[in-house]
């Protein structure tokens, strides 16, 4: 009887797996690979107009799709700053080549291999203003911006870093796209925490596995990097490959 039991959890857990992570992610594969080709390209996708110092401040936190096969499973996500009086946007991202930290490697609303970008957060004004602080200091103490220590899967990667300096933005109710893929890494020995928005916590191992529970970021479990859940607050199904399927995460 307890054999009985046990298979039929497995035999459970294993659908669960297939109609929650592989059958979507097999799906937005097909898709990915039929689409019209897309040349490589970090040009301006005009999101953003030419930056006047008159204008008011702003923050921009981007998600792109990486290049080739690999934007079948993942986006690309960095930050944009520009106080008021500055004439100029200051970017920030990290990369797998060189030193991780990069500041205005590319256009600040550039594409990614092509890919065009879409806002995962909007700030303006007086609420960018008062949020510019906590970017940059979370961009100064951002621990893994040694050379060498950048790892494409599980992380720490672009969207571990995204995430960092989300959490420390207070207030924003908003939060990276399921296809951030490590987003939800997390440094060795460290299983629990809150999640960036500060409205749930978080369990996991290394990125690897792991369940989100927030207000904000919703249910989320988390299998070897890929996300599949539910957003109860703005509904929406999240899934793998095809990231959120519902109600736009970023309130406009």
């Amino acid at each position: 009887m307890l054999t009985l039991s046990i298979l039929s959890i497995l035999r459970a857990l294993a659908l669960l797996v297939l109609l929650a992570f592989l059958l979507p992610l097999g799906t937005h594969a097909l898709w990915w690979f039929a689409r019209d080709s897309v040349r490589p390209d970090w040009s301006s996708a005009g999101l953003l107009g030419r930056p006047e110092a008159a204008e008011p401040a702003l923050v921009r936190v981007y998600a792109a799709r990486v290049g080739r096969w690999r934007g079948i499973f993942a986006h690309h996500s960095w930050i944009v700053i520009k106080p008021a009086g500055a004439s100029r946007y200051t970017r920030y991202d990290v990369v797998g080549w060189g030193l991780p930290v990069r500041t205005d490697g590319w256009a600040a609303d550039g594409r990614w291999f092509g890919n065009p970008p879409e806002p995962i957060l909007v700030l303006d004004g007086a609420a960018a203003e008062a949020a510019i602080p906590a970017v940059r200091a979370a961009v100064a103490d951002y621990p893994h911006r040694a050379l060498g220590s950048y790892t494409v899967w599980p992380g720490p990667n672009s969207n571990t870093f995204a995430a960092h300096v989300m959490a420390r933005i207070p207030g924003i109710d908003t939060t990276l796209l399921p296809t951030a893929l490590g987003k939800d890494w997390t440094p060795p020995g460290r299983f629990a925490e809150r999640t960036p928005s500060g409205t749930g916590y978080r369990i996991g191992v290394g990125g690897y596995v792991g369940v989100t529970l927030g207000w904000v970021e919703g249910i989320e479990v988390n299998l070897l990097g890929l996300v599949a859940g539910l957003d109860l607050r703005r509904p929406a199904v999240k899934l793998p490959g095809w990231g959120r399927i519902g109600l736009p995460g970023l309130a406009v």
